[in-house]
This record gives C-alpha cells, structure tokens and sequence, in this order.
C-alpha cells in the first residue's frame, strides 16, 4: 500500500554554515542549528533543551559510565557542579577509581592501535586511547585508601554510596589538585553521587579487602535511594542529562517514573537501538515506561560523549 504523500511541513530553510558568525559557542551552536542536518541540529536542539531545563528551575540529574573521567572530558562535569547546574549524580564505581587515580596520579595519551600485549608489557592498561599506568591505578588506590576506608569503617559499619563519595571527596581536602576532582567538587558544593554498582570497580575491591578484616561492615543501598526517592519526588521540574547508558541511566529513569516521568531529558549516545538494550534506547521509548513525559521536550543524540558533550555544555553555558 503506497503511503499518502506528506504535507510541505512549515518548517526553517537549511542554511550553510557560516565560519564568519562561528566567532564563539553561541555563534557555533547557532549555525549548527541552521544547518538542518544531521547530528549538529541534535546537538544545538540538545542545548535548547538544557536552556529550557535551567530556565524553568529544574533539578537535573546527571547519568554517565565511568570511562569518560579516564579523558579530559572530567573537566566539562567538574565545571557543571561548580556551577550548580546538575544536582545529583548517578554513575559506576570506575568514576570513583579514575577520579582518585588522576588526582593522585596521572594518565596519558594512547591510541586505539597500540600493541596490547606489549602495553602489557611495559606496565599500562589501555581504556580506549588513553594509557593507565598500573602503578597510577590499582597500586596507587590501595596504597592511599587502606587507611581511610579503615577510618571510616571504625566509625560506621554502614554506608551509601552517597555517604562514601562525600567522604573520599573530604578526603582530598588537603590534596593541590583537590579542584580538579569531581569527587571533590561534589563534597565542596553538596551534591549526591550515587553508584548503584558499587563493587564493580577497584574502590569497591578495596572495600572488600576491608571486609576479610571486619565481617561486619555493609553498603546501605536502600537509604541510597531513599535519597534517590526524596530528590526526584521533591522536584516540582525534573530534568536528565545522560551520557551513555547501562545501569547508570537506568538508574536516573527509573526513578523518574515514580514522580510521573522527566520533564525535561537529554542523551548522547553511540549504541545501536535495534539490539534491544537501554544504553541503545532512545529516550522516545521511555515515554511507553511512564519514565518520560510523553510531552517533555527531549532529544537524543548520536555521537562519542567526549566529542558531543564540551560543545553541548559550551553551548549551555553561554546561555
């Protein structure tokens, strides 16, 4: 059956990028719009979205994995804490290991096509093109947090995840490169991070090592999202930055839903949706969950997060 044609849609003309106006991220952002296709009219619709958000007093959660904190790209979610822009934080275990190993060590530039084996070899891992000396990570972390994690657990036997970011953030206080540490910024400006899979990282195995010593210690997950609960519940707006997908965003929407959905959502990703998995879903489909308003403005974005998410919060930001 041959579908009927459609109507002429009233809609903007596509327009060349003009270099000339290009001048500065509004400039940028603004001639990516014009030009009508095809991920750069995602993204500056993606800054719309974020101007909206903040606009209409929000309160944004922000969902991502732990490998973008490897990059530079830590810088940009530092800067969104800052300034007050997100208000909770919903992550993995490896955000905790990466933030702590680069505030205490460093990482440095690879590439996709080295050679594993001899990588290996020379004492690096490799996530992604960025090369993770070893003894910047898994000897480094348990070397500075045996005694802290023993210090903690002597006052408490239980903890959230959301109590043991804030104290590795208090942690850093005395550390020079406290102010690049997302863990520290989130301690200094009060606001939760939470990791639904805390053991699934290098900390969580420190926490562990901790256990064959005290039997007695626990994470409290259920006051976790007790707090999960109290926040999402007590937005009058809610709104969903999301960086790639896996339990990290399901996380964020699925808590979204028991307060009638996000008002407001935007997500960049590079999964396929046709696999059926949520880190490829786009955010339409969470509108059949009742996780998205079936009117929220929203936009999915197709694109690496260390690529997308400097323009899109460049763009945000010269709101």
């Amino acid at each position: 059956m041959v579908p009927p044609p459609m109507a002429r849609a009233p809609t903007p003309k596509v327009e060349d990028f003009d270099l000339r106006r290009a001048t500065d991220a509004r400039g940028f952002l603004g001639e990516y719009a014009r030009m009508g296709g095809f991920t750069p009219k995602a993204l500056a619709d993606g800054v719309d979205v974020l101007r909206r958000m903040t606009k209409d007093g929000a309160k944004v959660l922000l969902s991502f994995p732990a490998a973008p904190i490897a990059t530079g790209m830590r810088g940009v979610l530092v800067e969104l804490v800052r300034r007050g822009l997100v208000h909770g934080l919903i992550t993995t275990c490896g955000t905790l290991d990466h933030d702590l190993a680069r505030t205490w060590g460093a990482y440095h530039h690879g590439t996709f096509q080295a050679d594993d084996a001899e990588l290996f070899r020379k004492g690096f891992h490799r996530l992604g093109s960025v090369l993770v000396p070893k003894d910047s990570y898994g000897e480094l972390l348990e070397e500075r947090l045996t005694q802290p994690l023993k210090d903690l657990f002597a006052r408490t036997k239980s903890v959230s995840t959301r109590e043991l970011s804030r104290y590795l953030g208090e942690t850093l206080d005395d550390e020079p490169e406290r102010e690049t540490s997302l863990l520290w910024q989130c301690y200094k400006h009060d606001v939760p991070l939470f990791i639904p899979g805390p053991t699934d990282g290098a900390v969580g195995s420190q926490i562990w090592m901790r256990y064959q010593q005290d039997r007695s210690i626990r994470f409290d997950l259920l006051k976790d999202e007790q707090d999960l609960s109290d926040l999402t519940h007590g937005a009058k707006r809610l709104g969903g930055l999301i960086l790639g997908g896996g339990i990290s965003k399901h996380h964020l929407i699925w808590w979204a839903q028991f307060r009638g959905g996000l008002d407001y959502a935007v997500a960049v990703t590079t999964a396929v949706e046709y696999d059926g998995s949520l880190s490829g879903a786009r955010l339409r489909e969470a509108i059949s969950w009742g996780k998205l308003k079936a009117k929220a403005p929203h936009v999915t974005i197709e694109g690496d997060a260390t690529l997308i998410v400097p323009l899109l919060v460049a763009g945000w930001l010269a709101a």
